[in-house]
């Protein structure tokens, strides 16, 4: 229980997508006419994984959900729900309940087809009239759409995986990315003339489409740089089937290992393919490191 006044956006935010936005902006709104703490709430892991038994990836991890709450709105207090079976459990009412006790809600803002509780039994109907019994100010927010297709975080995860990049990101509202801690690789891109950073996608973390990308590498300094980035298996180099996420930031000499980076997925340039000889790769590379340069002059840079 808390003594802080807040207005939550709920939701599962498994990923910041424009509908995500509509609900957050919201949330901006009523803490600014109430005078208190803007905050969101998500889970750790997706429901499903408990409720349906199968698991779900999410469209960005822990990090980057609260990471992106905080650069592009401003809120600092993203709160993260273990979602268990007691959670899977609790009565639609009772979380309500729970939710305006716990966290101090004086206002509740969710989207319109919003489920939750025991069964999802509880809609935003029944959230709209329990606030009114309980003194709590209820915004339901509309359906988003762009082009005429509702966004959603389970048609943005097709795009991904399908390297439909750039229309992925239209829906995203902002450029999907990830962070992580660079670590060792193979040193093969040395060798080649492009020497890479390597990471890994974190558990329970959505992989796009198996390619080449046109990105940007934010370090943890605030510098910025163009980036050729390969997410797949490294099928000329390498027989194993670990993902890796392997970039070459243009322009930029120096040693990453240990530092974390995040990576923004601005376009995708090709499928991941075998060539038959290093030499074939190596020219391949250059091409990539080229067309990427190319695409981002028209993109604009931020930190």
């Amino acid at each position: 229980m808390t003594n802080e006044k807040r207005v939550i956006a709920l939701g599962f935010f498994d990923g910041i997508h424009l509908g995500h936005r509509a609900l957050i902006e919201k949330t901006l709104e009523r803490s600014r006419e109430l005078g208190v703490q803007p905050a969101v709430i998500s889970f750790d892991v997706h429901p499903d994984t408990l409720v349906r038994g199968r698991k779900v990836s999410m469209i960005n991890s822990a990090f980057d959900r609260r990471d992106i709450v905080r650069r592009l709105f401003g809120i600092e207090d993203m709160i993260f729900l273990h979602f268990d079976r007691e959670m899977m459990e609790m009565g639609w009412d009772a979380f309500v309940r729970w939710i305006a006790e716990e966290f101090g809600a004086v206002a509740l803002v969710a989207g319109f087809d919003f489920t939750f509780g025991r069964r999802g039994e509880g809609n935003a109907k029944k959230l709209t009239a329990l606030c009114g019994k309980l003194g709590i100010v209820c915004d339901i927010v509309p359906e988003v759409e762009v082009d005429g297709r509702k966004v959603s975080s389970t048609y943005i995860k097709e795009l991904l995986t399908g390297g439909k990049l750039t229309t992925a990101n239209r829906f995203l509202g902002h450029p999907y990315l990830m962070t992580g801690t660079v670590v060792s690789g193979h040193r093969l891109g040395r060798t080649l003339g492009a020497p890479t950073i390597n990471m890994r996608f974190g558990e329970g973390v959505l992989v796009p489409a198996h390619g080449v990308y046109a990105a940007r590498a934010v370090l943890d300094d605030g510098r910025v740089f163009d980036a050729v980035t390969n997410v797949g298996v490294r099928p000329t180099v390498s027989g194993g089937k670990d993902v890796s996420v392997e970039s070459n930031l243009l322009d930029f000499s120096g040693d990453l290992y240990g530092r974390t980076v995040r990576i923004e997925f601005y376009r995708f340039l090709r499928p991941e393919i075998r060539f038959g000889s290093l030499d074939e790769l190596q020219k391949q590379i250059a091409a990539d490191a080229k067309a990427a340069a190319e695409y981002l002059t028209s993109v604009p840079t931020k930190s």
